[in-house]
Formats: C-alpha cells, structure tokens, sequence
C-alpha cells in the first residue's frame, strides 16, 4: 500500500512538469515564454519546499507517521523544480552568458538571494540519502538539513522582489513559512534534546 501511496505522490509532484512540458510543445505559455515558464518553475519549487515544511506538523496533528516515508522526495521534488527554474535562466533567458549571469548575481539583490535559495536546496538535495545520513552523522545532518527553513525564506523573499508590484501571494508563501517556522520552533522549546527538523 505504501508503494502505492508514494506512486500517487510522485505523479502529483510531476503534473505541474508535465503540464509545462504540454505548454511548451503547443506553443501555448503566452507571449513571454520565457518568463512565463520561469515564473512557473520558480513558483512551483516554492510550493513545494512548503509542503515539504509542512510534514512534520501534519503528523503531530494526524499522527499518521508514514507521511514522513515521503518527505525525502518530496524535498528532492523541490530541488527539480528549482534546478529548472535555475535551467531555464541560464539556458534560455542568458543562452550561457555565464558573464551576464556572474554580473546578475552580483549586482541584482534577488537574483543574488535566489542563488543562495537554490545552494542550499543543491546541498540538502547531494546529503539526502541514507548513505549521508550515516555519512555525516545525524546530529550534523539534522543541523545541515535545518537550512531548509532559510531556504524557503530566501525564496519567499526572491519571489516578492521579482514580482515587484502585487506582493499578496509572496506575502502568502512567507505568512506560511513564518508559521511553520514557528510551529518547529515551539516544538524544540518543548523537546529541547530532539532536532527541529
């Protein structure tokens, strides 16, 4: 059953690539492609790591632990839409100019703090396994993985500068982050001796 229910997960985490995929094979993402497409990649990766936060507190309410079984691919789910998102901006947007890239970083504050979002997602993506766990020991893989939560901030925070005028829905996503954020942090006042994430 339980593979059937991590089937289920996997399919729903791949329908917003395939109804990318769609768009783009029809020709159908409106007149600036492009931006379209890294809006929806970036986007995506966003909601994404937010349900990712969202496990823990869904078994302390629900009790139901296997949820936490899918919580590793659903992270790696995050770090796919943002590594499409990086894709994109590298490969269409710049065509390679790594120059233009290296100067967007430098100079343009949320490019420079959306890199930031996605090397932290890279480095909890490569210490995701078991193998690292191990590897790293799991006080410092507990440590390492809390930078999730500076991650969805970071994110949360690239989204409402790109956007620039209607701020509602990053506001949304980082009203969502504060209060999860908040939920792990009562919870390890309480455990002080258990890892917040």
């Amino acid at each position: 059953m339980l593979r059937v229910w991590k089937s289920v997960v996997f399919v729903g985490l791949m329908l917003p690539a395939v109804w990318l995929a769609y768009k783009i094979g029809t020709g159908d993402l409106g007149a600036n492609p492009i931006k379209t497409a890294t809006h929806f990649t970036g986007i995506w990766a966003l909601r994404i790591v937010v349900l990712t936060l969202m496990v823990t507190p869904f078994v302390k309410i629900t009790g139901w632990k296997k949820i936490m079984q899918f919580r590793r691919m659903i992270g790696l789910f995050a770090f796919f839409y943002a590594a499409l998102h990086l894709l994109i901006y590298v490969v269409l947007d710049h065509f390679f100019d790594f120059g233009t890239i290296a100067t967007d970083i430098i100079k343009r504050p949320y490019i420079t703090i959306g890199m930031g979002a996605f090397l932290i997602l890279l480095a909890l993506a490569v210490t995701s396994s078991k193998a690292m766990v191990r590897r790293l020991g799991g006080r410092r893989w507990q440590k390492l993985h809390r930078l999730v939560y500076v991650a969805a901030i970071a994110a949360a925070v690239h989204f409402a500068m790109a956007v620039k005028a209607d701020l509602t829905e990053p506001l949304i996503y980082a009203g969502i982050i504060t209060i999860l954020l908040l939920y792990r942090v009562g919870l390890g006042l309480k455990r002080p001796n258990r890892a917040l994430i």
